[in-house]
C-alpha cells in the first residue's frame, strides 16, 4: 500500500509529466478549484481559471521542458518540494520583459506545493534566479 508521501510524490511527478507533454487540461485537473499560485518575482493569484490563463500566456511566450526532476514530500503528504531544471526557448516577448528572439536558456527551479484534503494541489510556489535568466537571454 502506498504511503501519503508516495501519493504526493506521484502527484507532483504526474504534474510535471503533464507539463512536459503539453496536456494542459489534465494538468489543470490536478489543481484544486481555489489553487493559490505564487509566481516567481510576482503576485499571488488564486483559482484554477486564473492558473489556466497564466499557462496560456506562458505557452505563447516560452517553450519549456522540465528536466532532472527531484520531488520530496512530508510524511503526511500535505507538502512537497521539487527541484529541477527548465530547458527553454523564449519565443515571444512577454509583458515587461526584454524582446524575445528564440533565446535558449537552462535554469534551476525550486517549487513548493501544498496538497488539499481532496488530494489536489492547493498551492504552487515557483522560484528561479531571474537575474540568471535575464543574463542567459542576453538582456
Amino acid at each position: 500500500m502506498a504511503s501519503a508521501t508516495d501519493d504526493t510524490i506521484s502527484l507532483i511527478q504526474r504534474y510535471y509529466a503533464l507539463f512536459n507533454s503539453g496536456d494542459r487540461p489534465a494538468l489543470l485537473a490536478l489543481l484544486d478549484d481555489e489553487v493559490t499560485h505564487d509566481i516567481n518575482h510576482g503576485a499571488s493569484e488564486k483559482g484554477r481559471a486564473t492558473f489556466e490563463r497564466f499557462l496560456r500566456r506562458m505557452d505563447r511566450a516560452y517553450a519549456e521542458q522540465v528536466e532532472e526532476l527531484v520531488v520530496m514530500a512530508t510524511e503526511d503528504g500535505r507538502r512537497a518540494a521539487a527541484e529541477f531544471f527548465i530547458r527553454g526557448t523564449y519565443l515571444a516577448t512577454d509583458d515587461g520583459l526584454p524582446e524575445a528572439n528564440g533565446q535558449k536558456y537552462w535554469l534551476r527551479v525550486g517549487a513548493f506545493f501544498e496538497i488539499g484534503d481532496n488530494g489536489l494541489i492547493r498551492r504552487v510556489t515557483n522560484y528561479y534566479n531571474l537575474t540568471d535568466w535575464l543574463r542567459q537571454i542576453g538582456a
